[in-house]
């Protein structure tokens, strides 16, 4: 860093002075002025330094922990963190009409039953479990009992469809943060996201049909589709912007797919979101060729800054089904989802009537009371947070602890991201060598109807960052090393010590 610097004191462009010198910091770690596990400038030195005060300083080093750039440690000071190549290519797929493999899916089924298993540490998991930091099991627990105490006949009744009056207004009001107006009449309760993915299928294709997916993909719509006698058709996938709107768009010109499965905001597994313009063409695309598209916003409300709008915020005529659930928010038993029909509103309602006829009035009351209070509010901001910082820490160990070369997708949002492996490697052999440490975690293979993505891996970040689930990253990265022959960052640097220290006592 130099002497002497000096931040413009004057808010150009309306952004704050921590701002200004955050993004300067970050430049000198990103360009390698500063390299991974070198020792951070005080913040008496970057305060003289940038000629700012030191709670402009504090509030910066707070920043770049949160990005996780820097670290600090105990009566030592800050440091730079070990940092991943980021991941941008775009993802290659086969692009032929075909039903998911037998292999894909029996690994699926494999994965699934290990994933439900406790005595294995999970790390794929896209879930949190057994912990209740990440929920708000308490203030749940203390309204159903309220209402129970108030309504003490309300599990005595069926909730018809569309379900619960109360929660659907409430969803109709968090739909407005992605710029969607939905109709209370238009939203349809169901069992959790992955139901209303399915009532979204049956209402818009046939057995034989053929369904465009992203690829990769959510592993758990493949055996879906295979179970309603789907075709599928995988789309290239940006690792930053998403699915090829190209592409896609050759295929709805050769009018070869009946309906598209898409999650334009915060990708699972790749964690990133389309930008404003594609969901814009996205959504001209469905309505020109009058082909319904099927959005998965599952995680739209865990976007850590600026919350992005939906496909569904740019729906003229009804072609998007938006579907979400309350799963990765709040209450994973509840089993609370939701679907906005659009066109599709008396099919799906049907649908809903004939296959599962309710969900429990009990528990959608007790949701509904709960955003009512604002306590939902305070929960996501601190749900996403903890997130944020999880997924730091974990970037962190895998840039240390895996083979070099190791590239990740760098998600604003979710606790999942994507991680390519460099060399000769099989994660499907790597989960295999795990599951005999009792470790759990989900080989690219999974994500791809047709078994590709045979180098990668998503790694979940919603787990209490103890020092099992550490340990369990540090093991992963060590068999990875041994697998593809190929050393960590950690290693290099200790060999490259060791030749030094040789090398000194030779002299």
């Amino acid at each position: 860093m130099p002497n002497k610097t000096h931040i413009d004191q004057q808010n150009t462009n309306n952004k704050p002075l921590y701002l200004k010198l955050s993004e300067k910091l970050s430049e000198v770690i990103n360009s390698g002025t500063l390299p991974a596990g070198s020792k951070f400038p005080s913040i008496r030195r970057t305060a003289t330094t940038y000629a700012v005060s030191t709670n402009t300083v504090i509030a910066v080093y707070r920043l770049l922990e949160d990005q996780g750039l820097i670290e600090a440690r105990p009566q030592s000071g800050f440091y730079v963190r070990h940092q991943l190549p980021r991941l941008q290519q775009t993802l290659s797929t086969k692009a032929a009409s075909a039903p998911p493999t037998q292999t894909v899916l029996q690994l699926i089924e494999t994965t699934f039953a290990t994933q439900q298993n406790p005595n294995f540490t999970n790390i794929s998991l896209a879930c949190p479990t057994h912990d209740s930091e990440f929920y708000p099991s308490e203030k749940l627990g203390k309204i159903m009992s309220q209402i129970l105490r108030r309504q003490h006949n309300i599990i005595c009744e069926y909730a018809l469809p569309p379900g619960s009056l109360n929660l659907r207004r409430q969803i109709a009001r968090r739909m407005l943060d992605v710029g969607a107006v939905i109709d209370v009449n238009e939203i349809t309760i169901t069992h959790g996201c992955l139901d209303a993915l399915h009532l979204a299928l049956l209402a818009t294709t046939k057995a034989g049909d053929c369904v465009a997916l992203e690829s990769p993909t959510y592993f758990y719509l493949i055996p879906l589709l295979a179970a309603l006698d789907l075709n599928v058709i995988e789309i290239p996938t940006n690792a930053e912007t998403g699915l090829s709107i190209d592409a896609l768009e050759i295929l709805l010109q050769k009018r070869q797919i009946q309906a598209i499965v898409c999650m334009p905001n915060l990708h699972n597994p790749l964690g990133c979101s389309m930008p404003l313009k594609s969901k814009q063409r996205l959504a001209e695309l469905v309505t020109q060729y009058q082909i319904p598209l099927i959005e998965d916003g599952l995680y739209c409300e865990l976007q850590f800054e600026k919350t992005l709008p939906a496909v569904k915020a740019f729906d003229r005529d009804g072609w998007i089904i938006f579907c979400s659930s309350f799963t990765k928010t709040l209450a994973p038993d509840f089993r609370i989802g939701w679907i906005c029909s659009g066109r599709y509103n008396q099919q799906i309602q049907q649908l809903k009537k004939h296959l599962s006829m309710t969900e429990s009035k009990l528990l959608c009351e007790t949701l509904a009371q709960f955003l009512v209070t604002g306590g939902y509010d305070y929960h996501l901001r601190r749900l996403r947070k903890h997130y944020k910082e999880n997924m730091a820490q974990v970037q962190s160990l895998i840039a240390k602890h895996f083979p070099v070369g190791t590239r990740t997708t760098k998600p604003k949002g979710g606790f999942v991201f994507w991680v390519e492996l460099p060399g000769d490697i099989d994660t499907v052999k790597l989960h295999l060598a795990m599951l005999k440490e009792n470790i759990c975690l989900t080989p690219g293979a999974l994500y791809s109807p047709n078994s590709n993505y045979s180098n990668a891996l998503r790694i979940s970040c919603c787990y209490p960052f103890n020092e099992k689930y550490r340990s369990a990253i540090e093991l992963v990265g060590r068999k990875a090393c041994e697998i593809t022959g190929i050393a960590s960052t950690e290693e290099q640097t200790k060999h490259v010590q060791y030749r030094v220290d040789i090398s000194s006592k030779k002299l």
